[in-house]
């Protein structure tokens, strides 16, 4: 568990704590309020989105406010780069250092862990989710293309 504290009294006012499928309620609910956050009820669910947090484990966190889901982030890795999925904070706690302090903790952790690169899928019409990744050091790949396939069972 980390503490962020607000500088001017130093006191404690959020904490950011790995995700756990305790947290999927209060997760979905802020990841649907976004709509820059792409949902897909098959991946998405409850079931699935515990299958990843076992295949990552520690790798995913939530920020707490009051023991209130206020920010999260999944983030995994297949061995070789992570990928950070569905980074969302609640409207009025954005631009407060949140969303950073999520990111820095997932990095931190993939560096543990041996990863050396890690990617973000942003909405080509997300400009504010653009400036963001921008504005905290990462870079735009003007060389990819995403492509995707959805299988059904």
């Amino acid at each position: 568990m980390v503490k962020l504290f607000r500088e001017s009294v130093r006191e404690a006012v959020m904490e950011t704590k790995e995700m756990s499928i305790g947290n999927y309620e209060e997760a979905i609910s802020l990841w649907e309020s976004c709509e820059s956050v792409g949902l897909d009820k098959r991946t998405d669910s409850r079931e699935r989105i515990s299958i990843y947090l076992q295949r990552n484990p520690g790798l995913s966190f939530v920020a707490l406010e009051n023991s209130k889901v206020v920010g999260v982030v999944l983030c995994g890795h297949e061995g070789r780069r992570g990928y950070l999925h569905h980074l969302a904070v609640a409207e009025g706690y954005r631009r407060k250092g949140v969303g950073k302090a999520l990111v820095e903790r997932v990095v931190s952790k993939l560096r543990l862990v041996g990863i050396r690169a890690c990617h973000i899928f942003v909405f080509a019409d997300n400009i504010d989710g653009q400036e963001f990744w921008q504005n905290i050091g990462w870079n735009e790949r003007t060389d990819l293309k995403i492509m995707s396939k959805n299988i059904t069972l």
